[in-house]
């Protein structure tokens, strides 16, 4: 038996996309359980008017986040294995299908982890989408952490590692990857399971949500690594390739460009795919998306520099458990099992 599982609040807008997308699958789910945080506006209403095309059940906690409605959810859910999606989500026709094949075929396998690409409506979003969400030949399969926008996993498999850490407000789908591996369960990345999701349309939302995302970082003590080097390249190497241009030989100031060049590589390289993705044929609109990378490369840097450090403070207020130590009784039983 596959359960679909997703949460939302206050999705009345755009959940009849998600809602669409899920009566015309190629391979319905045997259920849908959905869990509302307590929306205000229309969502419930529309979601129990879709009672008929779909096997839908409803749950209303209000006030839960994220990670306790998706616990919720797993736990409701009768199914064996789980797919996980978001509201404001698209899915591909045989995305059910295709995401569940691996654990179906093979019963070892904990996780299957589908891909996600942006489904832009303009140039902002085009270029929004660039800078930040890799395409498909870029991951590595090895090492690759699903977003729970598309995901499938085993029943047991999250209620082995406790589910999602309901401590944490974002990454917690991060968090959730990373203790099933370290639970030892089994994972197999499959590219054809698309979920289509649209970006922020605006300057100010994209800020707010990785201002966020950073400090959900901070918060589960993520990416030291990669944080630290943001703030070196903008504190320490930038306002040193300008003092040595200054002070030596404006030659120098040429590592600004190289900086830039790699820097921008690979919003630029992933371009022409959202282009084509949005059937973008417009010169002007080219043209914008290839002004408003940098530009949204930048914001996104400042939001996550000034996240961070909000999550890494909370943390050292609220001591949260160790979530690395949580996953280790499993992997443990795992071992022996084998």
């Amino acid at each position: 038996m596959i359960s679909l599982i997703v949460t939302v609040l206050n999705e009345g807008d755009n959940i009849r996309l998600l809602l669409d997308s899920i009566a015309e699958q190629t391979r319905l789910p045997d259920e849908v359980v959905i869990v509302d945080g307590g929306s205000v506006d229309n969502t419930v209403e529309i979601l129990r008017g879709y009672g008929e095309r779909l096997p839908l059940r409803l749950l209303v906690a209000a006030g839960c986040n994220i990670s306790q409605g998706r616990n919720a959810a797993i736990a409701e859910a009768r199914g064996d294995i789980i797919a996980a999606t978001d509201a404001g989500v698209r899915l591909a026709a045989h995305w059910l299908e295709t995401i569940t094949a691996p654990l179906l075929d093979d019963h070892t396998l904990g996780v299957a982890a589908g891909f996600f690409r942006a489904d832009p409506q303009t140039p902002f979003e085009t270029a929004l989408g660039a800078v930040t969400l890799p395409i498909v030949d870029e991951i590595d399969a090895d090492s690759f952490l699903p977003s729970s926008r598309s995901i499938a996993f085993r029943k047991r498999a999250a209620q082995n590692i406790g589910g999602y850490p309901e401590w944490l407000d974002y990454c917690e789908d991060l968090v959730f990857d990373l203790r099933l591996r370290l639970a030892g369960e089994r994972f197999v990345f499959v590219p054809g399971a698309v979920a289509h999701f649209r970006p922020r349309v605006s300057l100010r939302s994209y800020f707010r949500q990785y201002y966020l995302y950073a400090r959900g970082d901070g918060k589960a003590d993520l990416w030291r690594k990669r944080h630290f080097v943001r703030y070196a390249a903008y504190l320490l190497l930038a306002p040193a390739i300008g003092s040595a241009g200054l002070l030596a030989h404006p030659l120098l100031w040429a590592g600004w460009l190289i900086g830039g060049i790699l820097y921008l590589y690979r919003p630029y390289r992933r371009l022409p795919v959202l282009l084509e993705a949005a059937n973008t044929s417009s010169l002007a609109a080219r043209l914008s998306c290839i002004a408003l990378i940098p530009l949204l490369r930048f914001a996104g840097d400042v939001a996550k520099m000034l996240g961070y450090p909000s999550g890494r403070l909370w943390r050292l207020r609220q001591q949260p458990a160790d979530w690395k130590r949580l996953a280790a009784p499993a992997k443990r039983a795992n071992d022996e099992a084998g």
